[in-house]
């Protein structure tokens, strides 16, 4: 015969009361949250598996954060490059214009004017910023102005030629930017030609045209090496190879040569104006040869051309000419270079694309899984209460009636 004291019963009908109590609760708060399992000791394997879905779900928010930026500055890249298309388009045609043989001076100077005003406009675009204010086309120096332009008022390249890449997926990586040397400033030349500057040193006052190859036969002697033109303190102007240092003669003006502001020089089939308004001597100019030739130095030269350029003068209609034919070849070849650097990206586009096609699907079916092991059977749930509710109000009227027998009331 096994004894039972009033302590135990107590004590046994407390804990079953306590137990049904905390089940419903616990349903209780699956009904409130929606969620099955709200700690581990719900469903350890379902926590296990779900804590491994949110860690795949963080890893694709992340790289479709990536991709959304990706996109924003392929797109933003391609718009730039678009409407530098479009501009010198129309560089084009005014140069195919100035080509009329029936133009009068004014009107090539009206031509060259509008070509100005192209130019700061493809500088402009050249110079597009991203939305955080990063200059896109300037490499790796995301804060420095990719073009400017140099005490001559010519624009010249300043970043350097890095490509940012991003990862958008495991192992998966895309240029997300290009540098505008690649772009606008390496293009293939119709002829050997020459980018003038001032030579570093020299006084900050100094200046040089543009300038343009005037006699292609003469240039390619001298070619690939550079030319130095120096001016020295009593005004003399010399110029040499920068290499071999061979002294080259000056075609004109005739030597002896003395430095005045403006003046026209030619040498090697090279032809500049120096300008100094201040200081008359001390100083160096470099003619930098080369088989390329930026898009802006094209139109700067164009322009040069259309302003100097004397048809009426001997040699000075076929120099025209050639001016106007290498013009068109070099604004072919920008043109060429851009459409081909919009197919590159058009390609890296559609690879984004697929990339976020891939994501959404991935994050849509991770989802699913992640909401069948987490998410609460509505009809289930409210079944599952309201039984417990009947058992714990069944159970709290029968420890009721126990609790109240005494041997006591047998007496």
């Amino acid at each position: 015969m096994i004894r039972i004291s009033s302590q135990q019963i107590f004590s046994g009908g407390i804990n079953r009361l306590q137990e049904l109590n905390a089940g419903l609760n616990n349903t209780q708060q699956q009904i409130s949250t929606g969620q099955r399992v709200n700690k581990p000791s719900d469903d350890p394997v379902a926590a296990a598996r779900i804590l491994k879905l949110d860690q795949e779900l963080s890893r694709v928010e992340t790289y479709q954060r990536n991709v959304n930026l990706a996109d924003n500055r392929l797109q933003q890249e391609e718009s730039a490059l678009e409407s530098s298309v479009d501009v010198i388009q129309r560089v084009r045609e005014l140069t195919v214009q100035a080509g009329n043989g029936s133009l009068s001076a004014n009107d090539r100077r009206s031509i060259a004017s509008e070509l100005k005003e192209r130019l700061g406009q493809l500088a402009n675009i050249a110079n597009t910023r991203d939305a955080s204010g990063e200059y896109i086309f300037s490499g790796f120096q995301g804060n420095t102005q990719p073009f400017a332009q140099n005490v001559s008022g010519d624009w010249v390249y300043q970043g350097d030629q890095g490509q940012r890449m991003l990862e958008i997926d495991d192992g998966v990586t895309v240029p997300i930017s290009d540098h505008g040397r690649g772009i606008f400033v390496d293009v293939p030349a119709s002829e050997p030609t020459f980018f003038a500057e001032v030579a570093s040193g020299s006084s900050a006052n100094a200046r040089i045209s543009s300038g343009m190859v005037v006699d292609e036969a003469a240039f390619s002697s001298v070619f690939p090496d550079d030319i130095v033109v120096s001016v020295a303190a009593d005004g003399t102007i010399t110029a040499r190879n920068r290499q071999t240092n061979v002294l080259i003669p000056l075609t004109e003006p005739t030597p002896p040569v003395s430095f005045s502001d403006g003046m026209t020089i030619q040498v090697a089939g090279a032809q500049v104006e120096l300008y100094n308004a201040e200081e008359t001597g001390g100083f160096d100019f470099v003619l930098k040869t080369a088989e390329k030739q930026s898009v802006f130095t094209t139109i700067e030269k164009l322009v040069y051309g259309l302003e100097n350029i004397d048809k009426s003068s001997p040699g000075g209609q076929a120099d025209y000419d050639d001016l106007i034919a290498n013009s068109l070849i070099n604004l072919d070849n920008a043109q060429e270079s851009i459409i081909l650097k919009q197919t590159e990206l058009g390609g890296r586009m559609n690879a984004v694309e697929s990339t976020k096609t891939f994501l959404e699907d991935s994050s849509v079916y991770t989802n699913e899984i992640r909401s069948q092991l987490q998410d609460v059977d509505y009809a289930e749930a409210i079944s599952n209460l309201s039984f417990q509710s009947f058992v714990l109000q069944a159970a709290q009227q029968s420890f009721a009636q126990v609790s109240q027998l005494s041997l006591f009331d047998r007496l």
